[in-house]
């Protein structure tokens, strides 16, 4: 998978590292269904390459995603309905791909957006993102699952004031409730999530963080009899796998281990 040209939706992958940025500055990444489409794409893309292992997602500019394009939302009931109802658009892929997604937050965030952010596994944030969902102050609802999602993130409280307020809050209070994982000063959040994703690439076993984020997915409607009997037939499997033995050889030899790629799924 190479790096693909300008376009609404650019993929650059290095050092195992796949970022995916949304290209549509002037607008602050608003998104249209082609790149809903996009970036679904590409994010199945990386999940089924194993030249990568972790990946950014981010916005070019100013803003990360300002939400759905207002020309879509102009466009009248039925083309917005024709792009809320088309999976390929579907803003949660990131929850299920088995890499780690790894949210570089540069600037505002509203809406679609926040199902974006929501569904990554680690969210960094500039000190100047905004963030809002926006929904019940457009006389919508809490989109792409995001009733069940924020709870589970941020805790039922916040994620109840978030949609009924529609407010806006700042990058501080994202850290405080648990919307994101690390505020960055302003300019360093892509140079920050990127370093953290190829801490992700070099050190960690791609077989492992395959497994955890399906435990994490999975374990969130379980009980803890479930997930604890799961984890454990899951700790037998991973004593087998080559990983395990790889680690220690590279501990033994003081040198980086070297895991190999996620198998494609089946």
């Amino acid at each position: 998978m190479t790096a693909t040209a300008a376009a609404e939706v650019e993929l650059d992958l290095h050092d195992a590292v796949a970022t995916v940025a949304l290209n549509r500055p002037d607008k602050l990444n608003a998104v249209t269904p082609g790149m809903a489409a996009r970036i679904g794409e590409l994010l199945r893309a990386c999940d089924a390459d194993p030249a990568v292992r972790a990946i950014v997602l981010t916005g070019r500019g100013r803003g990360f995603c300002s939400g759905a394009d207002l020309a879509v939302i102009a466009g009248g009931v039925d083309t917005l309905a024709d792009f809320a109802a088309d999976p390929s658009t579907f803003p949660v892929d990131a929850l299920t791909v088995r890499k780690p997604v790894i949210a570089a937050i540069n600037g505002p965030v509203a809406g679609v957006g926040i199902a974006y952010i929501a569904a990554a596994d680690v969210r960094f944030a500039s000190a100047e993102a905004r963030f809002t969902t926006s929904f019940a102050r457009l006389g919508l609802v809490a989109e792409y699952g995001l009733g069940w999602l924020l709870p589970r993130l941020i805790g039922r409280p916040a994620a109840a004031d978030l949609l009924l307020s529609g407010r806006t809050i700042d990058a501080a209070e994202a850290l405080r409730i648990g919307l994101v994982t690390e505020v960055v000063e302003p300019g360093r959040v892509l140079e920050h999530a990127t370093r953290y994703a190829r801490e992700l690439a070099q050190h960690c076993s791609p077989r492992s963080l395959a497994v955890i984020k399906g435990q994490l997915l999975t374990d969130a409607d379980s009980d803890r009899a479930s997930s604890f009997d799961r984890s454990v037939r899951l700790m037998l499997d991973s004593f087998t796998a080559p990983d395990l033995t790889e680690a220690i050889a590279a501990a033994q030899d003081c040198r980086p281990p070297r895991f190999p790629p996620l198998e494609p799924a089946r």
